[in-house]
């Protein structure tokens, strides 16, 4: 009662008042309502009746203004934005979106793209009529100050068209699909803009033109109402977690704006880069009340502008202190957020010269008003928190829309009123990633064109072109100089002037025509310099707890060869600017026989597949013939059309060449296995990027849950391998096996009623989310592996499977002190001859996130030991030196055997007293197979944070570990990760394609 009259009190206010109380600055325009408009009584009453407190709410938002031809959202949700109850569907969202469109001039709406299940993106531009009449002329002119090479990087120039210019501020929603508030604020905000005619309004109208796209990931948000929906019609029951979001990745979804291998990414960038818009702002929800994250912590990025940087304090903190004067609590900025990672969505605009900005506010994962209680470090005053949170609140729907609406219209107008600061700026970033060879650095990046991985460069400079990167292609051969690698080892025990002259020394490198070049002198150097350097993580950095990933350098994880030139002179070098990047593929030569080297590129999977029934065989040792020499893993093709093979080589980028005859090489058949991918219901998060993968390739497989695993009686008579990917938070035995409990509450189904029609889309479905693997599905998965299947596990799953007993003979480890998170780290083959190395080098990169140690032993049953490095034999105090024996009184002395020694990764030698009745000991054929290693531990470190790595450098990274008649395939590391670990995607798909043949070079088989 006592709320009601007070909302009563403040709506006699509104209706009467015109602006917010308190000082102002000379010439800054207030907020609140023109007084000669009329209010929407109806609409803002209930405004203020959903607003659970009068310090949740601003007088931007207090109110609404009233149209008599524009319609408010209630005309699409039957109740006003952020009433209870009420969560629209995208499709709503955009119904109400092309309604304001038909009723405004001041609205256009576009469409920007599908998602992978085929549902519509759209961006809803808000402006004068003016400015919306003039987009392409207004584009032209943001074209000039994006591309600073238009006009000769002349200021003067640039000063004209930032007089004339209107700046772009696009605001994107829910890509996170359980953070529900931002449709229905970024609706009202639509419908603000295009109404309201009060001053502060007017001048954003009239300045800015601003650009919306409600909802990002649509698939998601559709499953999230339909879920709500659920709980609604039940309300005393519990209610799914929402275990898919897009068609491949949920939370993960904002990571992807490196690769670009989500729809949504692409579309969103694409819609950054033609509108050439100054700022993407992105709106999440998980902080009370609301965090404006961009200031962030340390470290930032080490590539972006310091004109950034300075922009984000500036834009942030203003953001705090406008919202702090309007008397609502629990605003700030800094936090423990470090802004290193260029993987978030808004991080698209801060290496493409524009402003990144990212709220995070207090939503209720739907439209629910509920009493929420903080814990005590959420609502500490700190220094940068000086109005905290409530420590308990009632919180609903309507108040987080109330902070989004009115930290988005401090932020519009602010914007607005130093426009010309920001097209400056927006012009000069642009300026200065021109000039980015004569000052910072480097002049260039060179991929080669005798690079033997040309598919997997085609990848990633697709990736580049993305990005809106320009690549160009050197019309003839050329030679750089490049700086000398510093080499503290080769400096031991050397003058000091010797030891500099040998670090300072230079070399060249030359490359053929048709090189790849990647110019620093063009807008968008920074996104390609980003991902192409190398990342350093100090672990004496203060930050010490990294928020995502911290190293990424993708010419390592492509394993294409990336060279970062400074030698200014590669810009001499004539070029033909490239449109589109395919690898070279064909047939060529003449024969009956063809051959296709390999060099562990994907598309051999890929090209495996799609050939069906021809017979196709793979080499066991490297041979020559035609002139040219093919690696381990060869591909020979037989009885197949060859115009086919030609068309489809082609398409596909693989090179075969025509043998006049087989060679006389020890081979194996390659088959298109029969794949099953298992999934548990307990996250889809990171198995999605494997899903991703396979889908890009064309590679098949039958798509399950565990819990239809142990509904399969004979697997091994519907599958070859089983591909059991990361879980992701470490699932352990108890969460994957029993799954969540079931003797108390309800079921917890994933399927399409009418009720929920949007839930399963391309994914899959289930009863109950609740039950796991099952100790009857690990026994269908043990069976499976000993009748011959093979199965193959990453990370978490890699750990669930020793520690259900898939495998003898190798152990894992808990890390003691090692940190390393989301790095690159260096490889190192072990057997070349296994099938599953077949196309690497010696040395490599791959994506490690703590990874588990593995330690083999040849002892059933017998946990490896952890070495931290060499071990030292130092001999007992004694008689004689440190290499003399001791001896003892009254004895003849006797020679000590000696005793057996190996690498970390190999498993201990078998000691004669082990052999004694030595059941235990595991038969060489059967034990474990180590196909790469990690780097020792001065070379662990390629990119990122690496602490602690002498704890698993040199263990076991891939191991084939036989069981039965079959195979269990373990990694550490997450070969298929993000889009970004082309280079590693092989290790998997060998393993697919070699599943009955991996013991083939084994050098213990005959024992």
């Amino acid at each position: 009662m006592n709320r009601l009259f007070w909302s009563k009190l403040a709506l006699v206010a509104i209706l009467g008042c015109t602006s917010v109380p308190g000082a102002l600055a000379d010439g800054e325009t207030p907020p609140g309502r023109d007084p000669k408009q009329p209010v929407d009584a109806a609409y803002t009453e209930k405004i203020h009746k959903y607003t659970t407190e009068l310090y949740f709410t601003s007088p931007l938002v207090d109110y609404l203004p009233a149209s008599k031809n524009v319609p408010t959202p209630q005309a699409v949700l039957g109740d006003v934005s952020g009433a209870p109850g009420i969560l629209p569907y995208a499709e709503d969202v955009y119904k109400y979106m092309r309604l304001l469109e038909k009723a405004s001039p001041r609205v256009r709406v576009f469409s920007i793209g599908k998602t992978e299940e085929g549902r519509e993106m759209i961006a809803v531009a808000v402006s004068s009529e003016d400015n919306l009449k003039n987009l392409e002329e207004n584009r032209a002119r943001l074209a000039k100050l994006a591309d600073p090479r238009t006009i000769t990087l002349d200021d003067a120039d640039a000063d004209a068209l930032v007089g004339q210019a209107v700046p772009i501020y696009y605001i994107t929603g829910t890509i996170h699909s359980p953070e529900t508030g931002a449709p229905t604020a970024l609706m009202e905000l639509a419908y603000r803009l295009a109404v309201d005619e009060s001053p502060y309004i007017k001048e954003i109208r009239d300045g800015t033109i601003t650009l919306i796209t409600p909802v990002v990931e649509v698939d998601g948000r559709d499953r999230m109402v339909d879920i709500y929906r659920w709980h609604r019609a039940h309300p005393k029951e519990f209610y799914p977690w929402l275990v898919y979001w897009g068609k491949y990745v949920a939370h993960d979804n904002n990571r992807d704006a490196m690769g670009v291998t989500l729809k949504l990414t692409e579309n969103v960038l694409n819609t950054y880069v033609n509108w050439k818009a100054q700022v993407l702002h992105d709106l999440h929800e998980s902080v009370p009340y609301l965090y404006d994250n961009t200031i962030g912590d340390e470290p930032y990025n080490a590539w972006i502008d310091p004109i950034l940087a300075d922009e984000w304090q500036i834009i942030g903190w203003n953001n705090v202190a406008a919202m702090t004067k309007f008397g609502m609590p629990g605003v700030f900025a800094h936090g423990d957020f470090d802004t290193w990672s260029p993987g978030y969505l808004m991080f698209i605009a801060a290496l493409h010269n524009g402003i990144s900005r990212l709220y995070e506010t207090f939503g209720n994962g739907g439209a629910d008003t509920e009493v929420r209680t903080l814990e005590p470090e959420e609502y500490a005053r700190t220094w940068y928190r000086q109005n905290p949170p409530l420590p308990k609140v009632l919180w609903s729907q309507r108040d987080n829309n109330n902070y989004e609406e009115t930290g988005l219209l401090t932020s519009l107008h602010f914007f607005t009123e130093n426009k010309r600061r920001f097209l400056k700026n927006f012009y000069l970033k642009a300026k200065r990633s021109v000039s980015k060879p004569s000052e910072e650095g480097p002049a260039a990046y060179v991929l080669s064109a005798d690079d033997p991985r040309p598919g997997l460069q085609a990848e990633l400079l697709q990736v580049l072109q993305k990005q809106a990167v320009e690549i160009s292609r050197a019309k003839s051969a050329f030679t750089v100089t490049l700086p000398a690698k510093k080499s503290p080892e080769a400096a031991k025990g050397k003058e000091k002037k010797e030891a500099k002259a040998e670090s300072t020394a230079s070399t060249t490198r030359a490359f053929p025509a048709g090189s790849y070049l990647i110019r620093m002198d063009q807008p968008y150097s920074r996104i390609a310099d980003a991902l192409l350097d190398q990342q350093y993580w100090s672990p004496d950095d203060p930050q010490k707890t990294p928020y995502d990933d911290t190293g990424w350098t993708f010419g390592e994880l492509f394993h294409v060869q990336v060279t970062r030139v400074t030698d200014t002179r590669v810009l001499e070098v004539p070029v033909d600017r490239v449109t589109e990047v395919r690898a070279p593929g064909g047939v060529k030569g003449d024969g009956a026989v063809f051959a296709i080297n390999n060099n562990a590129e994907p598309a051999l999977a890929t090209l495996r597949y799609k050939l069906g029934d021809a017979g196709i065989d793979a080499a066991e040792e490297p041979f020559e013939s035609a002139g040219k020499k093919f690696n381990r893993g060869a591909f020979l093709v037989r009885n197949v059309n060859r115009a086919g093979l030609d068309r489809t080589a082609s398409e596909l980028g693989v090179q075969v060449t025509a043998l006049p005859a087989a060679p006389s090489v020890k081979t194996h058949p390659v088959r298109a296995a029969r794949i099953a991918f298992v999934h548990t219901w307990l996250s889809t998060q990171t198995e999605g990027w494997w899903r991703l993968a396979l889908d890009k390739l064309g590679i098949p497989y039958d798509y399950m849950s565990t819990q239809a695993v142990a509904k399969i009686p004979d697997l091994n008579a519907k599958y070859d391998v089983i591909l059991f990917p990361p879980v992701g938070y470490n699932a352990g035995v108890n969460a994957v096996v029993n799954g969540i409990p079931t003797s108390w509450g309800n079921p917890l189904p994933w399927k399409n009623t009418p009720e929920t029609p949007n839930l399963v889309g391309k994914n899959d479905s289930t009863d109950d989310l609740r039950p796991g693997l099952g100790w009857d599905g690990v026994a269908r998965l043990h069976e499976f592996v000993q009748k011959g299947g093979v199965l193959l596990t990453a990370t978490d799953t890699s750990s669930l499977a020793l520690s259900l007993g898939f495998a003898d003979g190798v152990g894992t480890q808990n890390a003691n002190r090692m940190k390393i998170v989301g790095s690159v780290v260096g490889t190192r083959l072990v057997d070349d001859a296994s099938p599953i190395a077949y196309g690497y080098d010696e040395k490599g990169a791959a994506y490690c996130d703590n990874g588990p140690i593995f330690s083999l032993s040849s002892i059933a049953g017998q946990r490896g030991r952890r070495r931290l490095g060499p071990e030292m034999h130092a001999r007992p105090t004694g008689r004689g030196g440190m290499d003399d024996p001791d001896f003892t009184v009254g004895r003849v002395g006797v020679e000590a055997p000696e005793e057996p020694k190996s690498e970390i990764w190999e498993s201990p030698p078998v000691l004669e007293e082990q052999r004694r009745n030595g059941f235990r000991v595991i038969p060489p054929a059967l034990r474990p197979r180590v196909i790469f290693r990690y780097a020792d531990s001065k070379e662990l470190l390629i990119s990122g944070l690496v602490e602690g790595g002498e704890e698993i450098a040199e263990h076991p990274a891939v191991v084939d570990a036989p069981s039965g008649k079959g195979h269990v395939v373990l990694f550490s590391i997450n070969p298929v990760y993000r889009g970004e670990t082309w280079g590693t995607y092989s290790m998997v798909l060998n393993t697919i394609l070699n599943y009955d043949s991996l013991n083939a070079g084994r050098k213990d088989a005959a024992h």
